[in-house]
Parts: C-alpha cells; sequence; structure tokens
C-alpha cells in the first residue's frame, strides 16, 4: 500500500489545489502581487545588486519578447550553457514566458555532450555564458543544424550565429513596440501539460537521458513546500547551487512561489564570504558543504586550551541538551534554557555569525549527510534538515521540515503532501505524484523500465521508515555489493559515517565487489591538512607531500580503527590508500553539485584500487 505524508493532515491545501497553471502565470502573479519587493541580489564586480520583481520581469519580458522574435514557438526548447549567476534566473524565466521548456547544460560538459544534449533536446537558441562555451558550440556546429541563434551573456558576438544578450534584449524591445500584449499572450497558452524542463543525467549507455518535466511538476513542487510552511516573504535565500541541477532549479522556483529574494551567485569558493556579507535566512547545499565547514570549525576549536576550552565543551555541552530536546518536539528543561542563554551568548551564536548570523536552516540535498555533522550543526543552533529527490521526481520529494519534532537526524523526512510512496519487496523506495516526470526524451523503453505497473516511478534506492514514518535511505540499489564470502555491503552508509568521524576527509570511497575484503579510496581536504601538516612537521610541504607522508597515513589509520569499531566485521576497512591529489568537477569525478562519480573515480585510479588486493 503507498504512503501519504504525515504531514498532508498538516498543510494548507488550498495552496496545492489553487496551484497556478504554469511557471510563466506563477511569475506574473507574483509580480502582480509583490511588484516592487525585492526579488534578486546579485554581485556587479563587488557590488551587491537588488533587483525588484517588477523590475525582473521588465528584463525577462524584453528577452522572451527576444526569442519569440527568433522563430521560438510555443513547446519549443531553448538551452543554457551557464554556471549559475543572475543572468540564468533571468534567462530560464524568459523561456518559461515564451512558452518554451529550458534544456539545462552544465558549464563544464564536454563538447561532444552538449552536442547530442542540445540536438537530443532540439533546442532551437542556446544561451551560452561566455567565449568558452559559444566556442564549444562552434566545434560542433555542424551537429546542430537546429540551432537558429547562441545568445552570450559575457562573450564575444559574430554578428551572425552568436548574438550578444543586449541583442536579444533589443530585438525584445522592437517587437514588444509592435505588439504589447506580445508576451503576455503566450503566457495565457501555456497550460500544466507543456513541457518545462529538461534535465539530462547520467546514463547507463554511456548517452546522458533527458528527463522531461511540465509546468505543473515545478509549480507543484513550490506549492507542496509552501502548503507546509517552510517559508515566508520574510526570507532570504543564498542560491549557489548549480541551475542545472533539479535541486538548485527547485530552489530558483520556491521563491516566485513564496515571494521572497534570493541572492545568486555559483562561485563555490565564495560561499563563505558571501554568508557574511548577504546574511541569508536559509540555504541550500550539498553535504560537501557542510561537512568541510564542520571539519574546519571543528579543528579550531579543539586548539583551545585551559579555561577557554572548558568554556566552549561546556557551551557545546549545553547546546547538544537543546538540540536533542527540540528535535524530538520537546522543551528543554528551564534551567537548561537558563544555561542556553549564557552558552549562546558567549560561544555559540559566535559559531552561527560564521554563516551570516541569521540562518533559519540549511537544506541538504543530493547526497546523504552524517548525522554527526547534521547534530553538530543543530548544537550550535543551525538546523539542517535533509531532503530527497531526484531529477525524475523534481527534486523534493520526501522533506524533513525545521519545525520541532518534524525533522529526525538520518532521515530525509515525509513524503511532500499531494506525493506517494511505497516500498517495494527488496526495499526501493517508488513515487508517485505530480513532480515525476513525464519520461525520457526520445526513449519510450527507457522510461516503461522506470515506472511499475501501478504507475510508481522506480527510484533505486533502498530505503525503510520507522516508528514516526520518518524514511531513511541506507543506500543506492545499484552501488551495494556482495563480498566473496557472500555478504552485502552498503557503501554509501560507510562512507557517510567516516565523513563525519575525521575532519581531514574530502572524499571517501568504499569498494569490494567480488572481494574477500572492503577497501577504501581517499582524498585528503587540502585546507585541512595543510594546516594540519604545518604543525606536525611538514610545514612548507606540498599537498602531495604531506597526504603521502607516513604521518598523514597514521592520521588517517586512526580514524579507519574509529569507523570500524562501529561496523559489522564483514563490512570493516581492512586496506586503504590515499590520493595524492584530491577530486574535482574538472576531471568528472565530481558532479557540479559536488556529489562522488564512482564509475568515474575507479577508472581514473584503478591502479590504486587494485593495489588494495595485490598480494
Amino acid at each position: 500500500m503507498a504512503m501519504r505524508s504525515a504531514a498532508d493532515e498538516r498543510c494548507d491545501r488550498s495552496i496545492l489545489e489553487n496551484r497556478a497553471p504554469s511557471v510563466a502565470a506563477l511569475f506574473r502573479d507574483r509580480v502582480a502581487s509583490s511588484g516592487t519587493a525585492e526579488a534578486f541580489q546579485y554581485f556587479e564586480g563587488q557590488q551587491l545588486r537588488h533587483v525588484t520583481w517588477s523590475e525582473a520581469k521588465e528584463q525577462v519580458d524584453r528577452l522572451a519578447a527576444g526569442l519569440m522574435s527568433l522563430g521560438v514557438e510555443l513547446g519549443d526548447r531553448v538551452a543554457i550553457a551557464s554556471q549559475t549567476r543572475y543572468e540564468w534566473a533571468i534567462a530560464d524565466l524568459a523561456n518559461m514566458c515564451a512558452g518554451a521548456a529550458t534544456t539545462t547544460v552544465y558549464p563544464t560538459t564536454i563538447a561532444e555532450d552538449v552536442a547530442f544534449i542540445v540536438s537530443d533536446s532540439g533546442s532551437k537558441v542556446v544561451f551560452a555564458e561566455d567565449d568558452v562555451q559559444v566556442d564549444k558550440l562552434k566545434g560542433v556546429r555542424a551537429q546542430l543544424p537546429g540551432v537558429l541563434k547562441v545568445v552570450t551573456f559575457d562573450g564575444a558576438s559574430d554578428g551572425d550565429w552568436v548574438i550578444s544578450l543586449a541583442d536579444l534584449r533589443a530585438a525584445g524591445e522592437a517587437a514588444l513596440a509592435a505588439d504589447a500584449g506580445l508576451v503576455e499572450a503566450r503566457v495565457d497558452e501555456i497550460t500544466k501539460d507543456h513541457l518545462a524542463l529538461i534535465i539530462y543525467t547520467s546514463g547507463t549507455t554511456g548517452r546522458p537521458k533527458g528527463a522531461e518535466i511540465t509546468h505543473d511538476s515545478i509549480v507543484y513542487e513550490g506549492a507542496s513546500l509552501d502548503s507546509i510552511a517552510l517559508l515566508s516573504s520574510d526570507d532570504l535565500q543564498f542560491l549557489w547551487l548549480p541551475l542545472s541541477h533539479i535541486f538548485g532549479k527547485i530552489l530558483l522556483t520556491l521563491p516566485i512561489q513564496i515571494g521572497f529574494p534570493t541572492a545568486i551567485d555559483g562561485r563555490i569558493d565564495k560561499i563563505v564570504d558571501n554568508l557574511a556579507i548577504i546574511k541569508p535566512t536559509f540555504m541550500g547545499a550539498a553535504p560537501r558543504i557542510f561537512e568541510k565547514a564542520y571539519g574546519r570549525i571543528k579543528m579550531m576549536l579543539e586548539k583551545e586550551t585551559g579555561i577557554k576550552k572548558a568554556l566552549m565543551d561546556w557551551s557545546f555541552g549545553v547546546g547538544r541538551q537543546v538540540m536533542e530536546a527540540r528535535s524530538q518536539g520537546n522543551q528543554p528543561a528551564p534551567h537548561v534554557l537558563l544555561q542556553h542563554l549564557v552558552a549562546d551568548r558567549l560561544v555559540l551564536s559566535k559559531v552561527r555569525e560564521r554563516f551570516g548570523g541569521r540562518v533559519r536552516f540549511f537544506v541538504s540535498g543530493s547526497a546523504p549527510l552524517d548525522p554527526l555533522v547534521a547534530q553538530w550543526f543543530g548544537t550550535v543552533g543551525l538546523i539542517v534538515i535533509e531532503g530527497y529527490g531526484l531529477t525524475e521526481t523534481s527534486a523534493s520529494t520526501i522533506v524533513c521540515r525545521p519545525h520541532h519534532g518534524s525533522y529526525r537526524y538520518g532521515t530525509i523526512g515525509w513524503p511532500m503532501p499531494g506525493t506517494e510512496v511505497k516500498f517495494a519487496g527488496d526495499g526501493e523506495i517508488l513515487v508517485k505524484g505530480p513532480g515525476v516526470m513525464r519520461g525520457y526524451r526520445n526513449s519510450p523503453e527507457l522510461t516503461a523500465q522506470v515506472f511499475d505497473e501501478e504507475g510508481f516511478f522506480r527510484t533505486g534506492d533502498i530505503g525503510e521508515i520507522d516508528d514516526k514514518g520518518f524514511i531513511k535511505i541506507t543506500d543506492r540499489k545499484k552501488d551495494v555489493f556482495k563480498t566473496s564470502g557472500g555478504k552485502y555491503i552498503a557503501p554509501t552508509q560507510i562512507e557517510t559515517a567516516f565523513k563525519g568521524l575525521c575532519p581531514y576527509v574530502s572524499q571517501f570511497l568504499v569498494q569490494g565487489e567480488g572481494r574477500n575484503y572492503a577497501s577504501a579510496l581517499l582524498t585528503l581536504d587540502p585546507d585541512a591538512i595543510t594546516e594540519w601538516g604545518a604543525a606536525n612537521g611538514l610545514g612548507g610541504k606540498s599537498y602531495a607531500q604531506i597526504t603521502q607522508s607516513p604521518q598523514a597515513r597514521d592520521l588517517v589509520q586512526g580514524y579507519v580503527d574509529k569507523l570500524n569499531a562501529g561496523l559489522n566485521r564483514w563490512e570493516t576497512i581492512k586496506r586503504f590508500v590515499i590520493l595524492d591529489r584530491d577530486l574535482t568537477v574538472e576531471d568528472g569525478e565530481l558532479t557540479p553539485s559536488l556529489k562522488l562519480k564512482r564509475k568515474a573515480v575507479a577508472e581514473h585510479f584503478k591502479k590504486q584500487l587494485a593495489s588494495l588486493y595485490d598480494g
């Protein structure tokens, strides 16, 4: 039997039932109700710019009319190849208002895959961030006969195939001068069943597969999150996640539903600096961001001694008592609350200041987050709630709520209102609801394979449910492997646990398929291990020299021993290798949302992995 969320009984169902027919209509409604309110923030050099909803609509309408003047019709596709930035958001909204579906292209995608994605999607126009993206398209132009124009944000126009954003805007202004109601008329034509988004994910055959997502699926996601009072118009979002990823795309739609502003900046190296400037009330992120911050601050705190260390230990102890009570929906004892006032003023609030000082909660998604890391953040008053979803289910499928008693560490929460979840015989999570894609583009056979006879989508993730309805992911079905002794090992759980134990780790990959024991390949965080090296006789050494030193190996061995103490005998890590470089997005070892790409890592370091079983 399918399970509906416990939150279904505690949500404002009228929001779900009266949702807009399209993202374009939703945007128009938002402008009508919040026109003079702030919609976006973005950096122009060092200056933080502010844009109202009405100002954003003026920009969007010009670009939408420009697209229509190029020949973009209702139901056509327009691609965006760019990192996360304000222009991405405006271009996407222009696509929505022109009745086109956005095809997302990661800026790190190689030219061959760009050609496939743009061609397979049938995109008529491509927004390209800069000359790097333009050059990729020019290199495969012969494979893109259907692309009418490339519109570049920062790159050079050639006056022919490649035009500037200003050129498109000028064309739109001319079109609107001739017909002021051009865009409004197109918005009126868009229905909930029209295609709004195609996101290509890795395919088992090597070719990406394009998940087709309708306007109603995207609008439903925003309405569903709105219905549980997750956020309000008083919030401020900091959005750095890749907008080519479904998580980022939904977080871009959520403010249109609710009416809060969003600060957009995709530069990962600027996240910490930007938090201090923007001072958001919430932010979505991948687990690696939380792991890195946790490790960094934890090491700093461990250096303290004497009275200062005693005060910090006491403060964190009090914070933990409050965190544990509130996560269970209970009120801490009065004397604990009084102690917490002191601990918060002296210590805990100082940690929160590092994240801007106004964060109400974080959302972690795209991969599992170790409960120890989430609990540490909760101890200092920063709630990190986990959510779950796939590209094919439009991201927010099962989500913890930040309200006391509505989240449980180590779980992904309850299904969203309007979404049904059930478990297959082997524990696989199956999902049905408005957020589920309509299918894979040009792949009816593949689409048929991922839906069961009742229309539930097969997620490929194994899970379980507890006594209060909270769901927990135990592993990715395809990642679970069997040792030569016949024992099954779920690597993700082990990897996540190690990241919660070791503040120096960056990436951790467990393997052992068909072998008689499990082993691991790991990398160390460059900042953390360099600082550790300076304090342990390795100052001035390179990353490779530090990570390959006997001292570093002894350090890691200590944490592996701690990990093994909590595992079943057949799960324990018998051998490991430390790489002399970290894994990167550029080398294809991490996704743009910082998720480990197992097959790519295994291929790149097959000699090192094989060495763990030599002899």
